[in-house]
């Protein structure tokens, strides 16, 4: 069973849809230098299971690193409710803080600051 999220971005240029599992949904707390500084907790969600509703123009893009992660920023306030991660390609991530409505997660510990080993770690667990 899945259910349906909205959310999006601080002034509300950025507005997304996504159905995830039913709660508690599963969520990554990475200690990464960029997730840690800006307190982002991931909700994996299939490419075909979100849509950008609105905002895709006052998105900017934001690489570090290797680069292969697409961090999108809302231009306008500054606030990344998702983006494209290095670790799920497959998949964007949500950030759970920008939800309109929270839901009750099951947070897992992601090492980002040891990102090799930790993406090991959790494709051990697939």
């Amino acid at each position: 069973m899945a259910i349906q999220v909205t959310g999006g971005c601080h002034c509300g240029a950025v507005r997304f849809e996504a159905e995830v599992p039913e709660p508690p949904v599963p969520a990554l707390d990475c200690n990464c230098s960029v997730c840690r500084m800006t307190g982002y907790v991931h909700i994996n969600v299939s490419h075909e299971d979100f849509e950008l509703v609105t905002g895709r123009d006052a998105l900017t893009e934001y690489r570090f690193g290797t680069g292969a992660a697409k961090h999108l920023f809302c231009r306008y306030c500054g606030v990344k409710s998702f983006y494209q991660p290095r670790s799920h390609p497959d998949c964007w991530s949500v950030n759970a803080n920008c939800l309109d409505e929270p839901v009750e997660l099951a947070i897992e510990r992601f090492d980002g600051r040891n990102w090799e080993a930790a993406k090991a770690s959790l494709d051990a667990q697939d």
